[in-house]
């Protein structure tokens, strides 16, 4: 599933699997707690999208049962065609339901990219570490940053909980966002905000082509 031969992505599997049997089509099942606090995250997220009431296309790495498409539909943006990735079968087959009264819709199940469009979004993806190592963890990160830039026409977002945070839970990763606001600057694009404004223990990172 992973490019990096190190990389257990298994229990990450599990563990939304396990969440999606467990809660259904909400947004407890993708560990985001509340509609609140999942919707705060789309906004930051689809600041990227430069005219939302012009068509465009959406890479989701990482759909779960598929919500960025509705909130889409809820806040009019023009979401012409959506491609949502995930490793856990149980959530894909969930969107594929969750999803049915859409147009343009396509569903795969991997951690790697295989389509073009115009913004490549990730939410939450990077956050649950398990046993991974730390290095390894931030070379797969890196190297799926590269890849959503690689297949994005206009631009990437992404988000990562923050090293700035008076308790770590061991199985999360905490990022610091000079890391990757460096490594987006010099290895991406010239042109990179970081979101780190908002009432949640994360940042977000907007790259431009």
């Amino acid at each position: 599933m992973s490019k990096n031969k190190n990389l257990d992505l298994s229990k990450v599997e599990q563990l939304y699997t396990d969440n999606i049997r467990k809660f259904g089509n909400k947004a407890e099942s993708v560990g985001w707690g509340t509609q609140e606090k999942q919707d705060l995250r789309f906004l930051k997220l689809l600041s990227v999208v430069a005219q939302r009431e012009s068509s465009f296309s959406v890479n989701e790495l990482g759909c779960g049962y598929g919500e960025l498409v509705k909130y889409c539909a809820r806040n009019a943006f023009e979401l012409g065609e959506y491609f949502g990735y995930d490793i856990s079968e149980e959530m894909l087959n969930n969107a594929k339901v969750y999803l049915a009264d859409f147009e343009n819709i396509n569903l795969f199940k991997s951690s790697n990219l295989s389509t073009m469009a115009d913004y490549t979004i990730a939410s939450g993806i990077f956050n649950v570490r398990f046993d991974n190592g730390m290095q390894d963890w931030e070379e797969h990160i890196k190297s799926t940053l590269k890849d959503m830039f690689e297949h994005s026409k206009k631009g990437i977002a992404f988000n990562l909980l923050t090293k700035y945070v008076d308790f770590e839970a061991d199985n999360l990763y905490y990022a610091d966002p000079s890391y990757y606001f460096d490594f987006c600057k010099s290895e991406l694009s010239k042109k990179v905000n970081l979101l780190h404004d908002y009432p949640l223990y994360e940042w977000t990172i907007t790259v431009f082509k």
